[in-house]
């Protein structure tokens, strides 16, 4: 059972505790010259619009729909999404340019203040990470569950930007500021292109990556009185929510609602909460030939 208005909550704080130590981070990034600080900065830049989203997405997904969006406006999220990883792309071009431009020529770095502000870092999204993580253990949304993921990524980050801080100052190897920087970027690069591989396959109505066809098709056939299934597919109309249509044939003394309940509790165990389903009879195969 999920808890929207919990969650709101719970990513509301998670925002403005990762937005505080964003500027914090962007402010240190600038004032010690490091690149690796200015790096995981973005990173928490990407976080931030996934937060907004996730949030957006829940407002807008609560909108009544209308007769013109007999949806509502469920697919507004998977625009933004792909528009923020395209987005994303550019600032990792950029840093890895600029990390490029430091390996031949390393710039000095002050380390002492990147190890302290990657160390709160760390901190903080420790404490994100626990707040959305016990968001997932008591039934709330996927909206929090997905920020986790995020976060647990954040930490990963501030602990290289750590790393590279305590070389700059203990051994002076300012080398480990961009290679750090580097490290950071393909991290976004990683999550915003799995971000732009889902939206660009809900909006191309892609089979889910988690529902297998043959093996739903091989599931719906176990429906007693089901001789046939055909014309199947299967879409996201959001990340969370899919929909299904189908021809199903079946035995003439079958009872059409008994089929439609049965098949709808196995699209419910697919989360498949959408499903239009036509019943045709058995004496309509030689209708069909092309199907059998």
């Amino acid at each position: 059972m999920q808890h929207p208005a919990s969650d709101v909550r719970r990513l509301s704080i998670v925002l403005t505790v990762t937005a505080a130590y964003f500027l914090t981070e962007l402010i240190g990034a600038i004032s010690t010259n490091s690149l690796a600080l200015f790096s995981d900065a973005f990173h928490l830049l990407t976080d931030i619009g996934a937060i907004v989203l996730s949030l957006f997405t829940l407002w807008i997904s609560a909108r009544p729909a209308r007769a013109g969006k007999t949806y509502g406006y469920l697919r507004a999220e998977i625009l933004g999404a792909v528009l923020n990883g395209l987005f994303l792309w550019v600032i990792v071009g950029f840093l890895i340019f600029e990390a490029v431009e430091r390996l031949g020529r390393p710039t000095s770095v002050n380390g002492l203040p990147v190890m302290a502000i990657a160390a709160a870092g760390v901190l903080v999204n420790s404490f994100s990470a626990y707040y959305t993580h016990q968001g997932t253990q008591h039934g709330h949304g996927m909206a929090v569950r997905a920020i986790f993921v995020h976060v647990v990524s954040d930490i990963a980050g501030s602990i290289g930007v750590l790393i590279a801080g305590a070389l700059i100052y203990f051994t002076h190897w300012h080398l480990a500021d961009p290679l750090v920087s580097i490290f950071i970027a393909v991290l976004i690069l990683f999550g915003s292109w799995r971000l732009i591989r889902e939206g660009v396959d809900i909006l191309m109505e892609a089979v889910p990556a988690n529902i297998d066809l043959d093996e739903l098709r091989g599931k719906l056939l176990e429906v007693p009185g089901t001789e046939e299934v055909h014309d199947l597919h299967v879409w996201c109309l959001t990340a969370r929510e899919f929909a299904l249509s189908a021809h199903a044939v079946v035995t003439d003394q079958v009872d059409s609602d008994r089929i439609l309940s049965d098949i709808s509790e196995v699209l419910a165990k697919y989360n498949i909460r959408h499903m239009t389903i036509q019943i045709e009879r058995d004496s309509r195969r030689e209708h069909e030939p092309e199907h059998f």
